[in-house]
């Protein structure tokens, strides 16, 4: 009698839990990960030979919410065709009922697994500001085509081997209604969703009772932590982007008790406060404005949410010319030095 391994048998458990895929054109070939409403695999699509993530619904749905749940993120993905926006190929029912679709395959790493305060060395700051420009031109896209988020986070960002920035997880994404308008996208309605405010409960995250994420603590607005769905705006999802670069700045999320922005430069961390301001009013008014603030901190120009006064302009004037200004700082001292030498 042979003896199997604890590693084989673990992969005969693995094998043994995979969906059946069978009457699909795809393969399944390990499971990669999890969202909202179910699981995410690494599969072989057998008709273009090339692979794929299927995300498929965790258990079979006999009343059929979850199923148009699932497919309501198939949707409003398919109406989404942005670089920033993981591309949605197929969607349609497993044998025993299960919905599924099928999306671009993401190489590369979650933005936690990338930044975070653990690592001996992360990216370099404007390596990571311009990650979030990234991310803020993905969802400002999506505001343009009506759609906010609701979920912005580290874990639903991922960042390719070749610099690629995709948003990931729209399963609890909000239609607003100028979609609902003729000839605009449109995607199956979300009837689950809890419209009476309620209190900030104690979990990491909001669900609803079909288990959808609706957000998650220290990266959700005030207004959607009170379950305030009937006024969210792209102003939430800012509060949210606030929250991201904080993360990005920080290396933790906003609502830890250790994380502080006193060693980020002032005006990233005015930026950051900004968008997160509790007051919507307060915040940035979209996700593309906030991004152009960004984007002049990068530049060596003034931001927005950092007035300047003389003492400030002159600093970020001095540290954006500072090549310059060592040099004439040099020939000056040097022509002293001369002149103080031929009058000996």
């Amino acid at each position: 009698m042979s003896w199997l391994s604890d590693e084989a048998i673990a992969r005969l458990q693995s094998a043994g839990a995979l969906p059946d895929t069978t009457g699909t054109r795809y393969r399944i070939l390990e499971r990669v990960g999890a969202g909202g409403m179910g699981a995410v695999y690494l599969a072989e699509d057998s008709v273009l030979a090339r692979r794929v993530a299927l995300k498929i619904l965790d258990l079979p749905d006999s009343h059929g919410e979850l199923a148009q749940r699932l497919l309501r993120e198939a949707h409003i993905l398919a109406g989404l065709e942005h670089p920033g926006i993981v591309p949605v190929h197929d969607a349609g029912s497993l044998a025993d009922g299960r919905a599924f679709y099928a999306m671009k395959f993401v190489e590369g790493g979650r933005l936690d697994s990338l930044v975070s305060a653990s690592l001996v060395n992360p990216p370099p700051l404007p390596e990571r500001l311009r990650i979030f420009e990234r991310i803020c031109d993905a969802v400002a896209f999506a505001h343009a085509h009506s759609v906010l988020h609701r979920d912005l986070k580290p874990e639903n960002v991922m960042v390719g081997p070749f610099g690629e920035v995709l948003v990931m997880d729209w399963g609890v994404a909000k239609i607003l209604e100028s979609a609902r308008d003729p000839g605009a996208a449109t995607a199956p309605p979300d009837d689950s969703e809890p419209h009476s405010p309620s209190p900030t409960p104690p979990a990491s995250a909001v669900r609803t009772a079909h288990g959808a994420v609706l957000g998650t603590r220290g990266y959700m607005s005030p207004e959607q932590a009170r379950g305030d769905v009937e006024h969210l705006d792209p102003r939430s999802d800012v509060f949210s982007l606030g929250a991201l670069l904080h993360f990005l700045l920080a290396g933790r999320s906003p609502d830890e008790a250790t994380t502080s922005l006193a060693s980020v430069p002032p005006a990233l961390a005015a930026i950051a406060r900004k968008a997160m301001a509790p007051v919507p009013a307060d915040r940035y008014t979209s996700a593309t404005e906030l991004a152009h603030d960004v984007a002049r901190y990068l530049d060596g120009m003034s931001v927005a949410a950092y007035p300047e006064n003389v003492f400030r302009k002159l600093a970020r004037l001095a540290s954006r010319y500072r090549v310059a200004v060592v040099l004439v700082l040099t020939y000056l001292v040097v022509r002293a030095l001369l002149l103080l030498w031929l009058k000996r």
